[in-house]
């Protein structure tokens, strides 16, 4: 192994601990400089992490010379806008989901990279753990047979419950759909491909929600974005998935996705999740719990960014990829255009199939 890939880190709220913890396990990344909008926080983040300095800006991190990829941890709002600027540094870039907004950036933001010479990676991560892996090992090896259909459902109440400062979920670039959607999205399209075509429907119960926890407790804001979104989606193999995502369901006894097959069925573990047991039943037989077959073990957020520092130095495609998040972007936003205007549609992009994480 080369020298780490060193890693500026664009925004130290939340999720950046998870990233954190990965990254006192990898060894091909390594955390050189933090910025956020917080300089507490960004100096907590630094903190953690020998030899990391907290930087005062965007523009200062992207021009370090001891920075070769940025991590870009920021809201989905600007998340198109600070990979413009690792992009123009001459940097790569791996960032938290959704790619962004809207189609118009994610294709900006691929033709630069490409023109450049530069990788562009993005979340969610979690489907190249033992959990999706070992299940898609399942599909391909035809333990189920042909793949007819699946199910995806991501069912909760809200995640003003539990965040103290919710709103941009409820904003533009936010809802359920775009939140969670991209951990079954791309945990689909491991499993069955590329979608070609969408039918939904969608609906906002509330026009208002309560923040529940936290120093704001008990203040209500807006909401601008549907909370409760189903759909049909197309593959390109002619498999059909139907999904439900949303922010109004109190309780459900749900699993989190299934694939149906002419021969069998298979219980997928949560994708928010790196692993979990695979359940197989086979025609004529019982469930039975698979054993761990492919995926990368023990994994964490930021193995996406650890397989791409893995693919620069050799040369690869890397798996958490800008061309899968383009595509579940584009599956997610047609979703919404097909629920505003009532009819089915094709979907804009397609993209590859990612190399299977072998055990």
């Amino acid at each position: 192994m080369g020298e780490p890939l060193r890693i500026g880190m664009v925004g130290a709220g939340k999720i950046s601990g998870a990233y954190l913890n990965t990254f006192e396990k990898l060894e091909n990344v390594r955390l050189t400089a933090v910025t956020d909008l917080d300089a507490d926080r960004a100096k907590a983040a630094a903190d953690r992490v020998p030899g990391a300095e907290v930087v005062g800006s965007v523009a200062e991190l992207v021009a370090r010379p001891d920075v070769d990829a940025v991590l870009n941890l920021t809201i989905p709002a600007v998340h198109a806008e600070v990979a413009r600027a690792a992009l123009a540094a001459g940097k790569h870039v791996y960032g938290e989901k959704p790619l962004t907004a809207d189609r118009a950036d994610a294709d900006v933001l691929l033709s630069t990279a490409e023109a450049d010479g530069l990788r562009i990676g993005c979340a969610p991560d979690t489907v190249l753990g033992t959990g999706v892996q070992t299940a898609r090992k399942a599909v391909d090896d035809g333990l189920i047979g042909t793949p007819v259909a699946a199910t995806a459902f991501m069912t909760t109440a809200g995640h003003e419950r539990w965040h103290p400062d919710p709103e941009f979920y409820y904003r533009p670039g936010g809802g359920p759909l775009l939140d969670m959607g991209p951990y079954y999205l791309s945990a689909l399209i491991h499993l069955l491909g590329p979608v070609v075509k969408v039918t939904g429907a969608s609906s906002r119960p509330r026009a208002e929600r309560e923040i529940g926890s936290g120093p704001r407790a008990g203040e209500r804001f807006t909401v601008d974005v549907p909370t409760h979104v189903t759909g049909v989606l197309e593959h390109a193999n002619g498999v059909l998935s139907t999904l439900v995502m949303s922010f109004d369901i109190q309780a459900a006894r749900l699993p989190r996705i299934e694939v149906y097959g002419t021969a069998g069925s298979l219980s997928v573990p949560d994708p928010n999740n790196f692993d979990g047991t695979v359940d197989l039943f086979r025609a004529g037989g019982e469930w039975e719990t698979l054993p761990v077959s492919a995926g990368y073990v023990d994994a964490g957020r930021g193995a996406g960014l650890a397989d791409m520092a893995d693919a620069i130095e050799a040369g690869r495609p890397h798996r958490a990829s800008a061309e899968v998040a383009r595509h579940v972007l584009d599956v997610m936003l047609t979703l919404l255009d097909s629920a505003a205007e009532g009819r089915s549609l094709n979907t804009h992009s397609t993209c590859e199939r990612p190399e299977p994480v072998k055990h």
